[in-house]
């Protein structure tokens, strides 16, 4: 006999991941922008320093695309999971983390590109 009890669901479950992809898809969208209009930075630059740029810009592209799909995997992470109250700090976590890998996703962007 199976003696635990359904789980309880959560009524609330759809605001974090709510107010999560209100945030992180503009977000991530801006930045998307940006680095894509990053290459404009080098267009008057001379051979060795445009040469500089776009060897580190391709590797820093790779690590920002994967970085955006990170991004969209935690949204999607956070809408599935189950909505009883038991995932509420799961879901929240995940909620919040989206966001915050935009702006990290930015950053090591920024970092590993050698701007002129």
């Amino acid at each position: 006999m199976d003696t635990t009890a359904p789980a309880e669901r959560d009524r609330r479950a759809y605001a974090a991941p709510l107010v999560s992809t209100l945030l992180t898809l503009p977000a991530a969208a801006v930045t998307l922008f940006f680095a894509g209009l990053s290459p404009m930075a080098c267009d008057s630059c001379e051979d060795a320093v445009s040469d500089r740029f776009d060897a580190s810009f391709g590797p820093a592209w790779t690590v920002f695309t994967g970085g955006l799909v990170l991004v969209l995997l935690l949204l999607v992470a956070c809408w599935a999971l189950p909505w009883n109250r038991g995932n509420r700090g799961r879901r929240l976590a995940l909620a919040l983390a989206a966001p915050g890998a935009v702006v990290l996703n930015a950053i090591v962007f920024s970092a590993m590109v050698d701007w002129p």
